[in-house]
């Protein structure tokens, strides 16, 4: 039976992919197939390559993996990703996907074209960092002549692009959006607004997975929280221990 999960997108919510990988290993599930957008696409990534869920959580604490983002003040953004693309090329210096140990799918949307576009060969990194790349925030990615921002913003759970390869596909979705919701500020408003468009798009892509693993307390935590990384981790870990057993990764769900 061929296993694949689908990594959201979610900012530093993504993070607790990182706790849903460790309990799925714990449960023995062996992964065929990753796909991701986003902050997904960066933990499919390093995890592709063969780096632990902890280690992964290590680096992004003690390197301050998002602080490498440096100001751009450019009209297409406000941050450029050199300092990102330099720590992941120190993590995967091969830079391509063939160094990968399990296939990965990234997802990024193609500026110009309007669409989701998805990356499955070639070089590794600079997929990554147009997955990753926040519109107006962070100046576009180039790649291979196109323009690339956020995977998130036409596919933020990339499930479809590795379905039809899955007898079992798996879906880590880190934007739960709560029914309940207070205005603190400015930001909560327009992090609010975010979740709720995103949500859209991710409501097929849901429905193709036969396990969606969505832990509500996501919703308490803010998408920029980066120095909350241990209790997201632990949120991704603990809903999958307590929700779930092995037999339900061992199954044809559908």
């Amino acid at each position: 039976m061929t296993t694949g999960i689908a990594l959201s997108g979610g900012g530093a919510r993504g993070i607790s992919h990182l706790g849903v990988l460790k309990a799925l290993g714990e449960f023995g599930v062996h992964l065929d197939y990753i796909s991701g957008a986003s902050t997904g696409a960066l933990v499919g990534a390093l995890y592709s390559y063969g780096l632990s869920p902890e280690k992964i959580l290590e680096l992004i604490v003690n390197t301050r993996f998002f602080s490498s983002l440096r100001p751009a003040w450019t009209w297409t953004g406000l941050v450029n990703m050199d300092g990102l693309r330099e720590l992941i090329l120190k993590l995967i210096p091969e830079n391509n996907f063939d160094a990968l140990k399990i296939p990965l799918t990234i997802a990024a949307t193609n500026l110009r074209k309007g669409k989701a576009e998805y990356f499955t060969a070639g070089q590794l990194i600079p997929a990554v960092l147009g997955s990753c790349c926040v519109p107006v925030i962070f100046n576009p990615v180039q790649v291979n002549g196109e323009v690339y921002v956020d995977g998130g913003v036409t596919d933020n759970l990339p499930s479809k692009s590795i379905r039809d390869k899955c007898d079992l596909l798996i879906g880590s979705h880190c934007n739960y959006v709560s029914n309940e919701f207070d205005v603190k500020n400015f930001r909560s408003v327009i992090e609010r607004s975010l979740l709720m468009a995103i949500s859209g798009n991710t409501t097929v892509s849901k429905e193709l997975c036969d396990i969606l693993i969505e832990p509500p307390a996501l919703a308490n935590i803010s998408v920029f929280d980066v120095k909350n990384a241990g209790l997201l981790f632990d949120i991704g870990y603990d809903f999958v221990v307590k929700n779930y057993t092995k037999m339900d990764f061992t199954s044809i769900q559908k």
